[in-house]
């Protein structure tokens, strides 16, 4: 049976529930009226919705009083709260992926983490696109509104140009993710590499990495080699798991200097 929105909301929960309880540290202070888990299923929610202005959030939650109960609110958080909380997720979003994708291998062998993907997955901006000739020289034309100056342009064999992000996702073979990053269009694939070295190598100690390309640098095969890791070229991961993609989704339009974005242009988002 294909699994149903609730039930990937009870896999966030269980999932968040341990997050949470393999912290060596708890953060003290006053808790928050609106729980992170909460704010992360609401953002789903609006993503599945495709709602993804805070004000039309705001207002979504004001007619359907419904939703409080299944979130377990009293009240309709302030739009300034949703886009606080919205962007303050972003950094709770990768690392609940990064335990996710370390602590799931016994669940199966869908979930093991010996042969690992990385691959790019350009999304737009949300809004009007900068056109490079204005962008090189900071012009920003008279009647383009609501523009996103933080987006870069990038070009895929898939998706040709993209003015926006690109989501930098680390997955098995059966597409369950272990780690993610998300930066402007033009951030290096090798660079994403780089920064995920640590956990990669140490952490999840795959038997093999693969990427295309983009991703192949002779000076890391050459490291990585002696630790018993291998880049080879063109691994892409043969289905996507829908709960993660959108959680991957939402984590790509909480990233600091983002706006509001379209989600990814992946084909596994069907």
């Amino acid at each position: 049976m294909e699994p149903d929105f609730n039930d990937y909301v009870t896999l966030i929960y269980n999932g968040f529930e341990a997050f949470v309880q393999s912290k060596t540290s708890t953060k003290m202070g006053h808790p928050y009226d609106y729980e992170q888990q909460d704010m992360l299923v609401f953002f789903m929610w609006m993503q599945f919705k495709r709602i993804y202005e805070f004000k039309a959030q705001w207002r979504w939650l004001k007619q359907h009083p419904e939703a409080l109960e299944k979130l377990g609110w009293e009240c309709v958080p302030d739009r300034t709260t949703l886009s606080r909380r919205y962007k303050a997720l972003y950094p709770v979003i990768q690392e609940l992926i990064a335990f996710l994708g370390e602590t799931s291998e016994m669940l199966g062998e869908a979930t093991n983490h010996r042969h690992l993907n990385e691959d790019k997955s350009l999304f737009k901006a949300l809004g009007p696109v900068w056109h490079q000739s204005d962008r090189k020289v900071g012009r920003v034309p008279e009647k383009l509104r609501h523009l996103d100056q933080d987006a870069t342009w990038s070009k895929s064999g898939y998706h040709g140009w993209v003015y926006g992000y690109g989501i930098h996702l680390t997955s098995n073979t059966a597409g369950f993710p272990c780690l993610l990053e998300v930066e402007t269009a033009t951030f290096s694939e090798r660079a994403a590499v780089d920064r995920k070295e640590e956990v990669v190598l140490h952490r999840l100690q795959p038997d093999t990495f693969c990427g295309d390309d983009a991703y192949t640098k002779a000076s890391r095969i050459r490291q990585w080699a002696k630790q018993d890791g291998h880049l080879p070229c063109a691994g892409e991961p043969d289905a996507m798991l829908k709960f993660i993609v959108v959680l991957s989704s939402v984590s790509a339009i909480l990233r600091p200097s983002c706006g509001n974005v379209e989600p990814p242009l992946n084909p596994f988002l069907t």
